[in-house]
């Protein structure tokens, strides 16, 4: 198992993930991140961040053929430094209309699900998130968002940060050292690169 230090950030990569702008926006406050190769990096890393761009199915595809499927889970479990970015936060989630027939990690008790009828999607622009009273990591603030799926409710034991597209749904959770986000903090600026920045602060 590699030695880490404080700074370790990896990314997992998904086949699908805009890994390129993710890796960008962390090298922007100074950490350089490297990719996960084997579960060992998973499990070793001091941080991980799970982005994701395309189809849930694909992603997890992915992710099983690298075998890292348990390390992510127990990672998350184990409310360990991790980040989940997009589809990579759908990931998190038992499954999604999006891909049927394709599990999820399961970390999340709660299936993702596309828009009403008639919304129209993807959702792809600004969205204001608004965070739970307490939030570690988010404030209030606009973010960029480019989705067709969401999670329409928060499960339980997580702090929730909402946004609206043809209804209220779920724009952020978080739980000790987990964030998930259906935005793209290396997209949405300077409000982005905070969460960014505080995330990498709170769990050093």
């Amino acid at each position: 198992m590699r030695a880490t230090s404080g700074d370790d950030v990896v990314i997992v990569p998904t086949g699908t993930a805009n890994v390129a702008s993710v890796g960008a926006a962390f090298r922007r406050l100074g950490v350089e991140p490297r990719d996960a190769a084997t579960p060992d990096d998973v499990e070793a890393a001091a941080r991980v961040v799970l982005p994701g761009v395309g189809a849930f199915g694909s992603a997890m595809g992915a992710i099983d053929a690298a075998g890292m499927r348990d390390a992510l889970r127990d990672r998350v479990d184990a409310d360990r430094a991790t980040l989940a970015v997009c589809v990579g936060m759908q990931l998190l989630g038992e499954s999604s209309t999006e891909s049927p027939g394709v599990a999820g990690l399961g970390a999340l008790p709660a299936a993702v699900s596309g828009f009403p009828a008639g919304v129209r999607v993807p959702q792809l622009g600004w969205n204001q998130v608004e965070p739970a009273a307490g939030s570690r990591y988010l404030s209030p603030g606009w973010a960029y968002f480019a989705n067709s799926f969401r999670y329409e409710a928060p499960p339980a034991g997580w702090a929730i940060a909402v946004a609206g597209h043809g209804g209220p749904f779920v724009a952020a959770l978080e739980r000790g050292s987990v964030l998930a986000v259906q935005f793209h903090p290396e997209l949405s600026g300077g409000w982005g690169t905070g969460v960014l920045s505080r995330w990498l602060e709170l769990t050093a």
